[in-house]
C-alpha cells in the first residue's frame, strides 16, 4: 500500500465519484481506477461498489477509509514534526512522567538548559499509564518515577530527585483548609475518596484509616475524577504531593505521617551522552535549591 493510494481511496471515499476524484487528485480516471483496484486486491476485501452512478462504500470500506484518513493525518503530523526538529535540532531527550506537575520545575529545568544546548531538544511524553513499558522498549530516554517501583527494572540508573509527602486536599471553603497540618482525628465523621491507582505509601494511609472505623470513603477511578468530586463537595481525599499544580484552587494541607514517596529520575545505563547528565544536574539543582517549595 503506497501513501498515493491511500490519498486516492481517502478523496474517492469523500467525492463518492471516480472522475471528480480524478480531476482533484490531477490523474487520469482509468490511472484512479487502477489503483484503488490494485488495493482492493491487497487489502482482500471490496472497499468500493461501482454502479453508473458512481461508487459507494461497502460496510468494510468505510470503516477503512475513516481508518486511512486518521491515519494520514497522523503520518502528515509526523513528518511535519520531523522537517521541524531537522531544520532547528540535532538531538533530543525525551522525558516521561504521568502528568505535567509531577516535575514542577520541568518547564524552568527546559528554559536553562537550551541557553547552552539550544541545538538539542527537551520532549515531554505524558503517559499516565504504560510508563515503565514505553522506557523499557527505548521509546523515551528518561522516566519519572517512584523509587519503589525501579527496584526490579534492569539496565537502568536512578538518579534522585525529591522526596514527596502525603497532602489532604480540600475544598478552600472547608473548615480543614484553615489547619497548617492535618492528623488522622481530623478526618473522623468525613468521607475520603481512595483508589485512582495510589502508591503504596499512600494506600497504606488510606487502609489505616478505613480501618479506623471512624471515615467513611468511596472508590474514585482516578486523579481528575477525585479533584471534581472534591470540587463539588462530595468529601476529601488524600495525594501525593507531586500531583500539586499550585493554581490556588485547593486547599493542599501536609498530613501528618510517616509515609512519603520518593521521587526518582531514571537513564538506561548505556546512554552515556553529557546532554542527557547536564540536563538531569540542572533538573536535580532545582530541586535542591527549592528547601521552601512544598513537595
Amino acid at each position: 500500500m503506497t501513501t498515493k493510494q491511500i490519498d486516492y481511496c481517502i478523496e474517492l471515499a469523500h467525492t463518492l465519484n471516480f472522475s471528480r476524484a480524478a480531476e482533484k487528485l490531477f490523474v487520469s480516471q482509468p490511472t484512479l481506477t487502477y489503483q484503488i483496484k490494485l488495493l482492493e486486491e491487497e487489502v482482500g476485501f471490496t472497499i468500493f461498489e461501482r454502479s453508473g452512478k458512481g461508487a459507494a462504500l461497502t460496510p468494510a470500506g468505510a470503516q477503512f477509509a475513516s481508518f486511512l484518513a486518521g491515519m494520514r493525518e497522523e503520518l502528515k503530523r509526523a513528518v511535519e514534526q520531523g522537517q521541524n526538529f531537522s531544520a532547528t535540532y540535532r538531538d533530543s531527550i525525551s522525558i516521561s512522567l504521568m502528568v505535567r506537575q509531577a516535575v514542577f520545575f520541568l518547564p524552568e529545568a527546559m528554559r536553562i538548559f537550551s541557553e547552552t544546548h539550544g541545538d538539542i531538544q527537551i520532549k515531554p511524553v505524558f503517559q499516565y499509564e504504560n510508563g515503565v513499558e514505553a522506557f523499557l522498549r527505548n521509546e523515551v530516554d528518561i522516566l519519572f518515577a517512584l523509587k519503589e517501583e525501579t527496584k526490579h527494572i534492569p539496565g537502568i540508573a536512578v538518579h534522585e530527585l525529591f522526596e514527596s509527602r502525603i497532602y489532604l486536599i480540600a475544598d478552600r471553603a472547608d473548615p480543614l483548609a484553615g489547619k497548617n497540618i492535618i492528623q488522622e482525628e481530623d478526618l473522623y465523621g468525613r468521607t475520603l475518596m481512595v483508589g485512582g491507582g495510589s502508591p503504596a505509601a499512600l494506600k497504606a494511609v488510606q487502609h489505616r484509616l478505613i480501618n479506623s472505623g471512624k471515615i467513611r470513603y468511596f472508590n474514585s477511578p482516578d486523579h481528575d475524577t477525585t479533584l471534581t468530586n472534591v470540587a463539588a463537595g462530595r468529601g476529601i481525599c488524600l495525594a501525593p504531593g507531586f500531583l500539586n499544580d499550585h493554581s490556588g484552587q485547593f486547599a493542599w494541607i501536609p498530613y501528618d505521617c510517616e509515609e512519603s514517596f520518593s521521587c526518582v529520575l531514571c537513564t538506561h545505563k548505556a546512554d552515556r551522552r553529557p546532554s542527557v547528565t547536564a540536563f538531569l544536574d540542572i533538573l536535580k539543582g532545582l530541586y535542591r535549591e527549592a528547601v521552601a517549595f512544598p513537595l
